[in-house]
């Protein structure tokens, strides 16, 4: 538990003065409270973390997996989106029991050698992220008004930066935002469904039964999971749990965790249906019409207008315009929790958002296809995704840490079995992509 304490234990010996959801979460704790009312001051940091899951890189993943290949790869959305339930679930709990984020943990428990290729791999994944999320933002109000690439990248920065101030007046007026902004890109996606009317037979089967093809399936199921199961968010999800309300015992603590779940289901299920929906619109609107070299967002906005209408583009370039602002915030965020947990410094909003987006200016400058670029970022997420993930579970599997709160050994084994699902995958594109430039046997 935290500060190292185990047992029944205080956690804190001084509790501040808390106000507005604090207060309302401690009145909930004491059973002033009931019903669903209970679980409201609860809701919130899952939310903040479901917007990774429904970045930029996602429509680029999952359009060109729709367009190539109809609902077959469904299935693979559905597995990303459970294991990004485990992984927030048990990163959420890591902050509560511990009070540190896992970064921190991380810092705390390995030599310093090791704490900086941390730290170094983890900079490298939060400007793929970023670059994913901005370049994002920025196709879209390209599209959406026409102005340039290059400026456009320049406005998104300026408007998450604004986003990102809300900080300053607590914790939930920024999570106001980011929820409003996740609640556009559902209603987009409803509405996308309503105009491409997919086929729910498909979509029910593909969703269940796993399929496989050549070496570009397997490309496209390692970009969705890296698009769905993201690492900068596992940092910054304990992070958000580990003040936000501080237990005074570990029952309050195991109290807390039963309510936070409800968070974590309902955020990232919200987020999953959004990129099934990405997906199963790709495949009814483009591979059903013959349309399967629909492979950037650019194309699938001008190719909507003539198949369903000027509405779906508009919607869709929306959609796409809410997921880049609120996901290059959330970015930003989870890069300040990396940069100070791992090596105890931190640097002005501003500035590390000026550096995150060299990267996106970069692909706008030199004319890189935008879209090419955010599926490729997506594989290094991926390949980047298990050191979080392995790291997470040494630290909740420990007793001493987590107290009551450590993992059952279902948990453990789940999460490890996650962490092979993601290294095989990665493995296999390793091999496919290089097995016949040496030659070696590939099967077809």
């Amino acid at each position: 538990m935290r500060d190292g304490a185990t047992g029944v234990e205080e956690a804190l010996v001084n509790i501040p003065e808390e106000s507005g959801t604090r207060a309302a979460a401690r009145a909930a704790l004491n059973g002033h409270k009931k019903g669903l009312l209970r679980f409201l001051p609860f809701l919130g940091p899952a939310f903040i973390a479901c917007v990774a899951y429904i970045d930029p890189g996602n429509f680029a993943t999952n359009i060109q997996g729709g367009s190539a290949f109809g609902y077959n790869l469904l299935w693979v959305i559905v597995l990303a989106n459970l294991m990004a339930m485990l992984m927030q679930t048990m990163s959420a709990k890591l902050g509560l029991a511990t009070g540190k984020n896992l970064a921190e943990l991380s810092h705390l428990h390995f030599k310093k050698p090791v704490v900086y290729a941390m730290w170094i791999i983890c900079e490298i994944m939060a400007m793929s992220t970023d670059l994913a999320e901005f370049l994002g933002a920025s196709i879209a109000i390209n599209l959406l008004f026409g102005i340039p690439l290059l400026y456009a990248t320049l406005i998104t920065g300026v408007a998450t930066y604004l986003i990102l101030t809300l900080e300053r007046r607590g914790f939930r007026p920024l999570e106001a935002v980011i929820i409003s902004l996740v609640g556009v890109i559902a209603i987009c996606y409803v509405i996308e469904t309503f105009l491409s009317r997919p086929n729910w037979g498909q979509i029910g089967f593909h969703a269940v039964i796993p399929w496989l093809g050549g070496t570009q399936s397997v490309l496209f199921s390692v970009g969705i999971i890296g698009a769905t199961v993201m690492p900068h968010v596992i940092y910054l999800h304990s992070s958000l749990t580990q003040q936000r309300v501080i237990p005074r015992s570990e029952e309050e603590a195991r109290k807390i965790f039963r309510w936070s779940i409800p968070d974590v289901v309902i955020a990232m299920g919200l987020a999953g249906l959004v990129n099934m929906a990405m997906l199963y619109m790709a495949a009814a609107t483009f591979h059903a019409n013959g349309k399967a070299d629909v492979a950037d967002i650019n194309s699938a906005y001008q190719t909507l207008a003539p198949l369903l209408g000027g509405t779906a583009s508009l919607v869709f370039a929306i959609s796409l315009l809410a997921s880049g602002l609120s996901s290059s915030t959330v970015g930003t965020m989870a890069g300040q929790v990396i940069m100070q947990g791992f090596v105890g410094f931190t640097i002005p909003v501003w500035l590390r958002r000026l550096v995150t987006m060299l990267p996106a200016i970069l692909v706008a400058a030199i004319g890189l296809n935008p879209t090419n670029t955010l599926v490729v970022s997506q594989v290094v997420l991926s390949f980047v995704l298990p050191l979080p993930v392995i790291t997470m579970i040494m630290f909740t599997r420990r007793r001493d840490l987590m107290g009551t709160l450590v993992n059952k050994p279902l948990t453990t084994w789940a999460a490890i079995a996650c962490s092979a699902v993601i290294l095989s995958l990665n493995v296999w594109l390793l091999y496919s992509t290089f097995a016949p430039l040496l030659g070696w046997w590939l099967p077809t």
